[in-house]
């Protein structure tokens, strides 16, 4: 990466994370600011099937992937109920009228508590990228024509996770970047034959060309190689720093060339199924993740010169096993919401000072990420109950609570100028003032 392309990546995320807007889209899985934040304004508190329920659109099936907001346009990825299909839709913005929808292709496979929806798509105001479970990644433009279709299974190999491929992919810059970390050996079709490699990848978004592959080694085995996450773009001594998590390992790759950049160990004690599912989130230039299985949150100061990454604090008295952390208005979130009645927690980033705790309840799991915006948290559960939490660090407050009897509810709920997009698996809804 030359100096002027790299000091142009550093100022595009800077103004991403600096400047205020009165409306703005959520292109991503974890937003605009990838941490599950947005600075909108005016969002709900409260609703109901008649009361700022602005619209309702029926979806062909489930999917554990968010809603894409880009450019007046709403993208959802969804499985066709009873086909074994998968589709992507695009839908109107102000209206949930379906504008297009592909058939994309269809699978026999099946995962425990997933499906080959869980990958979102992403977005850039013009064009749209879908990812699915099996390998298919797929380019329309926003009028629904495709512009490009590959398959990574295909080309790479058994995507090789025990619960179902769910990486969401990264756009970030002028590239499209795809993680695959996985197990060396497949649990299913298609057979491997040879050892499977872990890597990511970046390709060009016009043309679906791969730029570059680097392959991202391990010293674990079995489930302990899988990681679900999406990659997340982090400015680190003025430079534009790709992060992932899994394998036992927080990584940090160049954008332009994929060459790993510095590696931290985060658990040295090898054991089958040190598997990841939540991605990594910055903040105030410190990184948060997760260990596996409720055995941990820690902040991780990245290598400075000489002075290598460490730890800066942890804590797993409520720590999650799906949920990916929240990092809004400088206060770090984090959602247990299986053990324990389902509890969240909030501190203070820099020393893990904790300010409050407090317990969701409902019948659960809550294993969708938190997402934020003008001063509020939203949260839903599988069974689909919703919790809307007052966010900073007074104390626990719940603000509302709905329900949506049309489960498994797996996906997070997204936010876009000024309006919230919930999905289930029969609907998407649409709820604003």
């Amino acid at each position: 990466m030359t100096h002027l392309t790299n000091r142009r990546f550093v100022i595009t995320l800077v103004l991403l994370l600096t400047i205020p807007a009165f409306c703005r889209d959520w292109t991503q899985w974890r937003g605009p600011f990838s941490n599950g934040s947005t600075d909108e304004k005016n969002l709900p508190a409260s609703w109901s099937a008649t009361e700022n329920t602005k619209w309702v659109s029926p979806l062909p099936g489930p999917s554990g992937a968010t809603a894409i907001i880009s450019n007046g346009r709403v993208f959802v990825t969804s499985m066709v109920e009873g086909s074994g299909g998968y589709a992507a839709l695009c839908l109107d913005e102000k209206t949930g009228r379906q504008l297009w929808r592909k058939d994309v292709g269809s699978d026999s496979r099946r995962f425990p508590r997933n499906n080959l929806c869980s990958p979102s798509p992403v977005a850039d105001g013009n064009n749209v990228y879908f990812l699915y479970g099996n390998g298919p990644l797929v380019a329309f433009d926003f009028q629904g024509d495709e512009l490009w279709l590959r398959d990574i299974e295909k080309e790479y190999g058994n995507l090789a996770i025990q619960f179902g491929y769910s990486n969401s992919p990264l756009l970030y810059g002028d590239k499209l970047y795809i993680l695959v970390i996985r197990r060396d050996t497949p649990y299913r079709r298609p057979e491997a034959e040879g050892p499977l490699d872990s890597f990511i990848m970046a390709i060009n978004p016009k043309s679906g060309r791969t730029l570059w592959k680097q392959e991202r080694r391990t010293n674990t085995f079995d489930e302990g190689m899988e990681a679900y996450g999406t990659t997340i773009p982090f400015v680190h001594n003025g430079k534009v720093e790709l992060l992932n998590t899994g394998g036992d390992f927080v990584t940090a790759h160049d954008p332009a060339a994929g060459k790993e950049l510095w590696r931290f160990e985060y658990w040295t004690q090898k054991v089958r199924d040190t598997r990841i599912i939540p991605s990594l989130v910055t903040g105030e230039g410190i990184i948060f993740g997760t260990k596996h299985k409720h055995n941990g949150v820690f902040a991780l100061q990245p290598p400075d010169g000489d002075n290598p990454a460490k730890i800066l604090w942890e804590f797993s008295e409520a720590a999650p096993d799906a949920s990916t952390p929240l990092f809004y208005q400088g206060r770090l979130y984090v959602l247990d919401g299986v053990t324990r009645g389902k509890v969240v927690t909030c501190f203070e980033p820099k020393m893990g000072r904790q300010f409050w705790q407090g317990t969701l309840g409902g019948r659960g799991p809550w294993r969708a990420s938190l997402t934020a915006g003008d001063g509020k948290m939203y949260c839903i559960c599988e069974s689909g109950e919703v919790v809307v939490l007052k966010a900073g660090d007074e104390k626990f407050e719940v603000l509302f609570q709905t329900k949506y009897d049309e489960g498994p509810v797996q996906s997070s709920i997204a936010i876009a100028n000024g309006r919230l997009f919930i999905r289930t698996a029969e609907n998407l809804y649409c709820i604003g003032e």
